[in-house]
């Protein structure tokens, strides 16, 4: 079972997920949740690349909310059976990271 991550935890992973990224891109927090907005050049590669994340989701047994329209992805990150955020959701996040590039 997943364990919630303190508040410090919370802020060294968001760091680590930033880095390098231009801050219009970051990875944001928003209570006991994560977000960030996905951009692509069309529908094509925004379903494309959800589908990639979904195969990781399955994976990790840990799945995101996320709203597509068109060209852009926006993401929420949280577990719910903690009650905030844990490892899963950021190493959801990375995946989402890399699948993005």
């Amino acid at each position: 079972m997943a364990t919630k991550l303190t508040a410090e935890e919370i802020q060294a992973h968001l760091a680590a997920l930033n880095e390098g990224v231009e801050s219009e891109h970051y990875w944001q927090l928003h209570g006991d949740k994560i977000t960030k907005t996905f951009t692509f050049k069309g529908f094509i590669g925004a379903f494309g690349w959800m589908t990639q994340v979904a195969i990781w989701a399955e994976k990790l047994k840990h799945h995101p909310e996320w709203f597509n329209v068109y060209n852009r992805v926006d993401v929420t990150l949280t577990t719910h059976d903690v009650d905030g955020l844990s490892e899963l959701d950021f190493k959801l996040a990375q995946k989402m990271n890399l699948y993005a590039k």
